[in-house]
């Protein structure tokens, strides 16, 4: 196996663990929530299990918003990745440790649990986004590359939504201890491969200079925005809508996400490769067109077996619109700036991560579950409609010839 193949392999296994990590929380975070004590507090934080759950969750990505940008800084300053992916890693499987200990202390208020999942957060991300600028940085295709990365997030997604609905019948706080454990693996994983960040390194100002003077950046920013809304809509409010609506326990609502996430993970490699042939616009614009349709699909799903048919439709669609959307920045990115911008990327995708909880928790709390559908489905229908003259003046996507080596466009974008 060439080592760029090798690579590939481990590093997407160390995306998988990441986000395997992080879904395994979702089925059950009502109860997680309660038994951290959000049931034992009076505060507008926690008046209903859903606000509780919304701002759990929301203090995890507000943390990534907070520091991924400070993580890909750092690494493209630096010259480095493998160090700080090491020391995220286990900093993160400390976070989630002392979470899962917050029962057995017992007087922790849930605003001290909140700022324990910031750090969490904090740390994690830099993980998860400065291994994905290694696939960045590896030869073969940008397309090849960001599908492997796909496939390790809707894999660690699709899995980690059915076995975490499990852990948490077991103990609630058992996704919390599996979590800390593969963040100690990770870590140990990436320590052992060669660090292929371009050798130059250069100051803040040189970095934020050269991000700026590459505006069509962002256009896959603005989708890693929408896609990762729908996400996060998905893991709070679709999680908590299938329970209320056909009483479902934790373990069969994990079962239902895992119809969305196993097609949108098996299908992420062919679906990126397929790109790197055919260029971004369609998988980009005519996948997010019809994957708001499929949203609102779910949404009007009238039973279980209707709800689970739609959200595999939803993952296919999603397959086809997130590796090409990820190629994309890559596409546009020079060589060494490639972690601030795939940072911007996971900036703007968390981002869309709060305001799916935002947004598509408030939405549903104050008015219903089926307007909330319409909002989170009608705005990603709505910006595949808004850009399509964007992709046709700029062309982008168009050629999707590349250096593999250097990331430099070899067509016209």
């Amino acid at each position: 196996m060439h080592s760029s193949d090798r690579d590939r392999l481990v590093l997407a296994g160390v995306v998988f663990a990441v986000l395997f990590s992080q879904l395994l929380l979702y089925p059950g975070i009502g109860t997680l929530v309660s038994v951290l004590g959000a049931d034992t507090t009076s505060s507008g934080l926690t008046a209903t299990t859903l606000d509780a759950s919304m701002w759990f969750l929301v203090a995890e990505f507000a943390a990534y918003v907070a520091f991924v940008g400070v993580w890909g800084a750092i690494s493209d300053m630096s010259g480095r990745r493998t160090p700080f992916i090491v020391a995220s890693a286990l900093a993160g499987a400390v976070g989630y440790a002392t979470l899962a200990a917050v029962p057995a202390l017992g007087s922790i208020p849930f605003s001290a649990v909140l700022l324990l999942r910031v750090f969490q957060g904090a740390m994690t991300i830099g993980a998860f986004s400065l291994t994905m600028t290694m696939l960045m940085d590896l030869e073969g295709g940008h397309g090849r590359n960001m599908g492997a990365a796909g496939i390790a997030i809707g894999l660690g997604a699709a899995l980690g939504a059915p076995i975490g609905g499990q852990l948490t019948e077991l103990d609630p706080v058992a996704p919390l201890l599996v979590a800390a454990g593969l963040l100690v693996f990770v870590g140990a994983l990436v320590s052992r491969l060669a660090d292929r960040t371009p050798e130059t390194s250069r100051t803040a100002r040189a970095l934020l200079e050269g991000v700026r003077r590459r505006p069509t950046l962002s256009i896959p920013y603005a989708f890693g925005f929408i896609d990762r809304m729908t996400a996060g809509f998905f893991a709070l409010v679709g999680t908590l809508y299938f329970q209320d609506v056909f009483n479902l326990d934790a373990g069969t609502t994990g079962l239902l996400l895992a119809c969305f996430f196993a097609p949108f993970a098996l299908l992420q490699y062919p679906m990126g490769s397929l790109s790197d042939r055919i260029g971004r616009t369609i998988p980009i614009v005519a996948g997010s067109a019809c994957y708001g349709l499929g949203i609102l699909g779910v949404g009007i799903a009238p039973s279980v077996r209707t709800a689970a048919v739609a959200m595999v439709v939803v993952g296919i669609l999603g397959a086809l619109v997130s590796p090409a959307t990820m190629a994309l920045v890559t596409d546009l990115a020079s060589e060494r700036e490639r972690g601030l911008a795939m940072a911007g990327f996971n900036l703007a995708g968390s981002l869309g991560f709060l305001g799916g909880f935002l947004v598509g928790g408030t939405v549903a709390s104050t008015y219903s579950y089926d307007l909330a559908f319409l909002v989170v489905g009608g705005l990603e229908i709505a910006i595949a409609i808004v850009t399509v003259p964007i992709f046709v003046r700029l062309s982008l996507g168009s050629d999707p010839a590349m250096d593999g080596s250097t990331g430099r466009e070899t067509g016209n974008r």
